[in-house]
């Protein structure tokens, strides 16, 4: 005799696909912030750091090391998808780098 009921099984159905959707949720929201940041930092990657992979660590240090010349739109979009703070911003441009 089982002691499950069918009411159980469609609740463990029903949280299995919320946190798969949970989990796409979260990837689809990354995709945008990155297609958001990169179309804001092109200009600024070209300008700068083209000579790195795009999807390299190599850009990042890159670009942190030229975040004082960066376009106020680049350092938004950063900031929107969680890339800088804005403390930090408002800390390097009170010490001047």
């Amino acid at each position: 005799m089982s002691l499950a009921t069918p009411r159980a099984g469609v609740r463990a159905t029903f949280t299995a696909t919320l946190a798969v959707g949970a989990l796409l949720l979260g990837v689809v929201q990354a995709s945008a912030a990155s297609a958001s940041v990169t179309s804001a930092c092109a200009s600024d990657y070209f300008a700068y750091c083209s000579q790195h992979d795009p999807d390299g660590p190599g850009v990042r240090r890159c670009m942190r090391a030229n975040g004082r010349n960066l376009s106020m739109g680049c350092i938004n979009a950063l900031i929107a998808a969680g890339e800088v703070s804005k403390e930090e911003v408002a800390r390097r441009a009170r010490s001047g780098r």
